[in-house]
């Protein structure tokens, strides 16, 4: 059972112990709110404010797991605070693991400073869970998609449409690296994961895939340097960094430019296509 008053006193409690430069908003002037807004929260969550304010009030329809998931990310929770939140909710929580899809608040702090940087965070199967505004405009909206597409390792071998942000030369290397991550991935989880999944799917749906899997190549990696080709700046050349959150099994991957180079000049001018 929802336990309204719990939930609602929860959130209020989070919301006030949050300022704006704790979860990547501008303060603004004439600040009064101790903490977040409820609009702010509700921003942060792609709800409604209408909604969230409801159930701050304790009113309101019962909040579905998907939305109590939203608004433990948008609040920055803890895995323990995430956990309370959906008991408080009357669901039970997600189980925990290496599949699991909530971004540690240390994760999510360190992503919401950059600014003006191309950055995301990925499972191990290369799905997109959030990226910044620079690196939606660098690779496009990976987090729009579902099922198996969400991995761009399946999307890799499946749309022929990826490949084009990528600079022709490396598509063979791109496809040596995702099959080599997939089968590290499948004798770390199981032939009963989802990787294990994907590999039967790719297997049955990819010629190409099973032309690669068939060399049993283990630990390949990229060079120092990935390059994009985008629609409107042409080639850019970036350096991917890597901060591993092991408990989640999660990557944030920032992307930079050496200062000075043509790369740089059109990150830059990127960065100002990509704001608001």
């Amino acid at each position: 059972m929802i336990d309204r008053a719990g939930l609602a006193e929860f959130l209020r409690r989070r919301r006030e112990s949050l300022q704006p430069e704790d979860v990547g908003l501008p303060r603004g002037q004439r600040r009064r709110t101790a903490g977040l807004r409820r609009e702010e929260v509700a921003t942060l969550c792609h709800i409604s404010a209408d909604y969230y304010s409801r159930i701050e009030r304790e009113r309101g329809p019962h909040p579905s797991e998907q939305t109590i998931a939203a608004i433990a990310q948008g609040l920055h929770l803890s895995r323990d605070e995430r956990d309370h939140l959906f008991r408080l909710a009357g669901h039970q929580p997600p189980t925990r693991g290496a599949t699991g899809e909530h971004i540690s608040p240390g994760v999510l702090r360190i992503l919401d400073r950059l600014t003006d940087t191309p950055a995301e965070v990925v499972t191990e199967l290369g799905e997109t869970l959030r990226q910044t505004a620079l690196g939606v405009a660098l690779t496009g909206d990976a987090t729009c998609y579902t099922g198996p597409a969400r991995s761009i390792g399946y999307r890799w071998f499946t749309d022929p449409d990826i490949r084009a942000r990528y600079h022709p030369d490396d598509h063979d290397m791109h496809s040596r690296v995702f099959a080599s991550g997939l089968r590290s991935t499948i004798a770390l989880r199981g032939p009963g994961s989802w990787a294990a999944h994907l590999q039967r799917l790719l297997m049955a749906r990819s010629e190409e895939f099973r032309a690669v899997w068939d060399e049993h190549e283990i630990g390949v990696r990229y060079s120092h340097v990935k390059r994009y080709l985008h629609p409107e700046v042409g080639l850019i050349e970036v350096a991917c960094q890597a901060l591993l959150d092991p408990d989640q099994a999660h990557a944030l991957l920032v992307y930079t430019a050496v200062p000075g180079t043509e790369s740089y000049e059109k990150l830059q001018l990127l960065s100002v296509i990509a704001a608001p």
